[in-house]
Formats: structure tokens, C-alpha cells, sequence
């Protein structure tokens, strides 16, 4: 299947996924990997692609796969920072010109990375330079490597580019650090790692109308994927992107215990100033400050009581944090 995907298109890019039959139109500059969260590491991959569009007129495109590989290899469900969505999101929202998400099966696991190189991103990639990090790995058992390249770059005509990792202080960022950081509900330094907001996307749906009729403050539900790696259950001060503006906002994460029932885990956000009418729209939940963890109140009134502090540490913040005031984009 080929598409381009349109959900929240800013700039053309072409999607390709779920196919081993494509072809490449031009030359490009390519670079591989989860891309999981599209941290500043990340981002400094992808701007050396930008780079090199620029000095060698040739396109920029990702190679990665549709299923995590750890996951495949594993057999256990893998949870993502950004699900293949929001990736697509971001990716499109930088410009790149083509995304190709690879189907992840048993073959391509076994595939020797000499193959890897010269099948797939050599001939269908038409790769002519390639953007990597210093401890990069493909191929069966994770044999292929930078020394690899180097060696197939000679022999197959394409350059290569091998970029030193990025730091906070003496430790590399990586995808599995900001897991850490979020599971601590530390998503202000989650963010500090990741060069912008951690966010969480999904459309809004009812949910038990217990916020606007009896609380006084109505609320955007949404349901994150099941994939989706959350924060530490609990409150935060957040950002939100609604019909093209971004709001100040309020957003309780994890299961509501404070309401009877087997509640499912939602996203959960009461957004300031805002009245229209957004059931079935996308919208944008970006974290930027942990208010406090989640509770279970005695009543509704008790509950009542903590969301209007909970709204006035959301408002001291902002205060203190101007660059995060609402803009219209």
C-alpha cells in the first residue's frame, strides 16, 4: 500500500508501508532507525539531511519498519513515545520527502546486512549518501554496522556520514532515557531531551459527563493507543492544540479512581478559556509540568476542591513561562 498521509498535512510527503515493492523516484540522502520520540539526537540526524539536501540536491528520506523490531524478536508488546502516526506527523511537519515504513517480518529479521544495504536502500531507496549515528545496527543479529557501510559505501557509491551522538551532560539521549524520565512524571526534563513537548494526540470523545454537569469544569477526553508510552499516572500542566490554536490546559492522565467503575486509562483535559465544539477532532495534548500524582478523593467535592488548585498551579506556570502562552498557528 502507498499513500500520503493527509491527517495533519503542512508539507507533501510521501508514505510508503506495508510493501517490499517500491521504488525510489530520485536520489536521496537517507538515514534509518526507530525514530522513537524524534529527540535532539534525532533531530541532529535530520538536520545533516537537511543539510546535504541543500549542498547535494537530493531528497531526504527515512527508512524504518512498521513493526518495532524488539518487539517482533521478543514477542512482548512494545510501548512508543510517539505511536507511527504522530511519527508520520512529525516527520511531514520537518519536511521530509519520503517515509518508508518497512514490514518487519521473519525474513527481513534473518536478511544479511550486506543484502539489507544493497537491495533495499542502495536500489530501492536509490540512496547516494546516508546519515547515521556512530553505533547504528541492521541485518540479522544486528551485525551491520557503521564499518560496514563504510566498507559498502566504496563498493556501492554513496557516501556516508556518521554523526556523534548528542549528550545531557555525560549521558547519550536516547529513547530509553526519556522512558525513564517519563515514567518519573519528570516530563519537563522528558521535554529537555526530546527539544519540544512531549505529546499525546487522539481524537476527543464523550466520556462520563461527570466533569461539565457536576464538577463545573467540562473536559476533552481522549483514549491513547494501547502503544503508547504514558507518563506517570497523575495531573499536568499542559498545552492544547485545538482547531488550529493553541490553549492553556489542565490534564489528568491514568484511570480516574475517584469515579465508580473499571475505567479505562484516558487523557483527560480541561482546557482554559475554550468553548466550541471539538467531539470527534483531533487534538494535541502536550505535557509540559507535573502538577501532582494521581488520587482517589472521598467525594466529588473533595475532587472538586483539588482540580480548581490543580487549575491555579496551571496558571502560576504559565505566568512564569510565557513562551508556552496560547498562539494561534
Amino acid at each position: 500500500m502507498e499513500n500520503v498521509h493527509a491527517g495533519w498535512r503542512r508539507k507533501l510527503m510521501k508514505y510508503i508501508a506495508d510493501t517490499v515493492d517500491f521504488q525510489l523516484e530520485e536520489p536521496t540522502v537517507v538515514t534509518l532507525g526507530k525514530f522513537d520520540g524524534r529527540h535532539r539526537g534525532h533531530q541532529k540526524l535530520l538536520h545533516t539531511m537537511e543539510e546535504l539536501k541543500e549542498t547535494l540536491g537530493y531528497a531526504t528520506a527515512i527508512f524504518t519498519f512498521s513493526t518495532a523490531p524488539l518487539s517482533l524478536v521478543t514477542g512482548e508488546a512494545a510501548t512508543v513515545i510517539t505511536t507511527s502516526e504522530e511519527r508520520r506527523h512529525n516527520m511531514e511537519k520537518m519536511g521530509i520527502d519520503y517515509l518508508v515504513e518497512y514490514p518487519f517480518t521473519d525474513d527481513v529479521r534473518k536478511m544479511d546486512p550486506s543484502v539489507f544495504v544493497k537491495d533495499i536502500l542502495v536500489k530501492r531507496m536509490r540512496a547516494k549518501a546516508m546519515v547515521v549515528g556512530p553505533d547504528c545496527s541492521f541485518g540479522y543479529k544486528g551485525a551491520g554496522n557503521v564499518e560496514l557501510l563504510r566498507s559498502l559505501s566504496k563498493e556501492l557509491g554513496f557516501e556516508l556520514y556518521v554523526i556523534q551522538k548528542e549528550k545531557d551532560h555525560r549521558r547519550d539521549i536516547s529513547s530509553t532515557y526519556i522512558r525513564e524520565e517519563l515514567s518519573l512524571g519528570n516530563v519537563a526534563k522528558a521535554n529537555e531531551l526530546l527539544g519540544e513537548p512531549y505529546a499525546i494526540h487522539g481524537i476527543v470523545v464523550h466520556g462520563n459527563h461527570i466533569g461539565g454537569p457536576r464538577l463545573g469544569f467540562p473536559t476533552a477526553n481522549i483514549i491513547p493507543p494501547a502503544n503508547k508510552r504514558l507518563p506517570k499516572f497523575g495531573v499536568y500542566v499542559s498545552r492544547v492544540l485545538a482547531q488550529g490554536k493553541y490553549y492553556k490546559g489542565v490534564t489528568n492522565i491514568g484511570r480516574k479512581p475517584t469515579i465508580h467503575g473499571d475505567n479505562p486509562v484516558g487523557v483527560e483535559t480541561f482546557i482554559f478559556d475554550f468553548d466550541g465544539d471539538i467531539y470527534g477532532k483531533m487534538i494535541e495534548v502536550q505535557l509540559l509540568e507535573f502538577d501532582r500524582g494521581e488520587q482517589k478523593f472521598a467525594s466529588l467535592e473533595e475532587l472538586k476542591e483539588r482540580i480548581e488548585k490543580d487549575k491555579e498551579f496551571a496558571l502560576k506556570y504559565f505566568a512564569e513561562n510565557p513562551l508556552y502562552n496560547p498562539v494561534k498557528i
